[in-house]
């Protein structure tokens, strides 16, 4: 089935993430980026925070990887996200597509699945574009620590 066709078929309403196709599981992402952002444990609380600044091979204009297929040669730590991690990973953001179909909500107006393009999930603040830095111009961690408002 083409990808026009998947698309048309709204495969992510009927489908659970395990009866999904390597093409659907792919294209449900929505490309925002925030899985590419490293994230660190307070020393003092374990607590888990959030740091603005991505892995190198995000290109930060798109918020896509700029070498998927090959990103663990480059990027050891960089996670295979499956449904076992989209259903448990506590940092995945509450409008990620995969944590929100493994918990059976819709996705969110803005998804690019349902526009066609990213345009509208970038007018409403939901990628990390034009708010992270890459690792390697990061400087003091302190110093990217934040809090993302999804």
């Amino acid at each position: 089935m083409s990808k026009e066709a998947l698309i048309k078929s709204r495969y992510w309403e009927h489908k659970q993430l395990e009866e999904m196709t390597d093409d659907e599981w792919e294209m449900l992402c929505d490309g925002c980026g925030h899985c590419c952002l490293t994230k660190l444990i307070d020393e003092d609380t374990d607590e888990l925070v959030y740091t603005n600044v991505a892995c190198n091979l995000l290109d930060l204009e798109s918020c896509s990887c700029s070498d998927y297929l090959n990103r663990h040669k480059f990027e050891p730590d960089c996670i295979k996200l499956d449904v076992h991690l989209a259903k448990t990973l506590p940092w995945l953001p509450s409008t990620c597509a995969y944590r929100r179909i493994a918990e059976n909500k819709p996705l969110p107006f803005w998804h690019p699945l349902l526009n066609g393009d990213k345009r509208k999930m970038y007018r409403y603040g939901k990628s990390v574009k034009g708010k992270v830095v890459h690792e390697r111009n990061r400087g003091d961690w302190e110093e990217h620590i934040v809090v993302w408002k999804l």
